[in-house]
């Protein structure tokens, strides 16, 4: 609890002045003597509570002096309250092994449909947006609450060389902001190597940010460097790992063709994954028809594999750090769970509100209580 004005509170030095003044005045006060042959006789005449009716409503009047001097200074407490502007970033790997087939059709399919299912299943003042990243990161979809828009965004994704978790944190930092004025845009000259400091819990903004990645960060802004301008912000990030463990051959379903920052146009140079304009060498789609010499995405003929290279150590670190919680996936089905379980039906925020009321209405009760306790136990003439 903090005070507005906590000078006031230097009245409570009052209380105990007015406790010694009740305790001289008692000890000055004249009794008429009046002698009995037996003390034993007195005893048996007074009740047992008469020191307790005597003492207890000057007692209550303190108290209730107390709370009207904290109520002066305006104390002033942090409460959680439901709030109706919630945004959600759905910030998704686009990175080449997301096309991966250990989970049917692929890893990037699987996780479009478990995303679609989130958003359908969100309240309709709820605001999501989509940042894809790979080997850079970029709002897809600005937070909104059209879902329609919301699943046309996610269901164009596309897949790009690298994976730049990074820089998938900061570019969902930017989002919210343009939508919650009290989070800060990113820094992106931000001093390397600064070991970033957990926010204290309680201070989170009304945003949060769900990350999930079949890798490791392998280019652009250092993940935990992201987590921490997160955690400054009060953001919470829940990360997730999709994958398996042996990975998977590439999917014919799944687009690599995330267009837009290597040379040529691609991801890859020569606009593709692969020199030369294409998937294989020498410029085309493959040699014999197929993906690359042999029908194969690589040289060899072979289907290529995606085997589950997640850093889940970082990924841990990144949802600790902020607030949030890892969570593992190794199927659709589990996904979907994840999904569903994020605890995002009631997304509070901490307001400071002052109580002043409170401590009146406490004050105000326990006086009207010494009055009539008084006045009921006061000795008949």
């Amino acid at each position: 609890m903090d005070f507005q004005w906590s000078g006031l509170l230097a009245l409570l030095l009052l209380l105990p002045v007015l406790v010694v003044v009740y305790i001289w005045s008692l000890r000055r006060r004249r009794r008429s003597g009046i002698r009995y042959s037996s003390l034993t006789l007195v005893r048996d005449a007074m009740p047992g509570s008469s020191r307790l009716r005597r003492h207890l409503p000057f007692v209550l009047f303190v108290a209730a002096l107390g709370a009207l001097v904290v109520a002066m200074a305006r104390p002033v407490v942090v409460l959680s309250v439901p709030t109706n502007q919630t945004t959600i970033i759905l910030t998704i790997d686009v990175s080449g092994s997301m096309c991966s087939s250990d989970i049917p059709p692929s890893r990037l399919e699987a996780a479009e449909t478990a995303a679609a299912s989130f958003i359908n299943n969100q309240s309709s003042t709820t605001r999501i947006g989509i940042v894809a990243f790979s080997g850079f990161a970029e709002v897809v979809q600005a937070p909104t609450n059209d879902r329609t828009a919301l699943l046309d965004a996610l269901h164009s994704l596309t897949t790009g060389r690298r994976t730049a978790i990074g820089d998938g944190i900061l570019a969902s930092i930017d989002a919210i902001s343009e939508i919650d004025p009290g989070v800060a845009k990113s820094q992106t000259d931000s001093s390397p190597g600064t070991p970033p400091v957990a926010v204290p819990k309680g201070d989170y903004a009304p945003d949060i940010i769900v990350l999930l990645t079949d890798g490791a960060s392998n280019t652009g802004t250092a993940p935990l460097d992201a987590a921490g301008q997160a955690a400054d912000r009060g953001v919470r990030i829940y990360t997730i790992g999709f994958g398996t463990a042996n990975g998977g051959s590439f999917s014919p379903t799944c687009a690599p063709q995330f267009v837009g920052r290597e040379p040529g146009g691609g991801f890859g140079q020569g606009g593709g994954f692969g020199q030369g304009g294409g998937f294989g060498q020498g410029g085309g789609i493959g040699q014999g028809g197929g993906i690359g010499q042999g029908g194969g995405i690589g040289q060899g003929g072979g289907g290529g594999n995606f085997p589950r290279g997640i850093d889940e150590a970082t990924l841990k670190q990144i949802a600790n750090l902020t607030g949030g919680t890892y969570h593992p996936a190794e199927t659709a089905s589990q996904l979907d769970n994840v999904f569903q379980n994020l605890p995002t039906n009631l997304i509070t925020k901490h307001e400071a509100t002052e109580v002043s009321v409170a401590f009146v209405g406490l004050g105000a009760l326990i006086a009207a209580l010494a009055i009539l306790l008084g006045r009921a136990w006061r000795p008949l003439p």
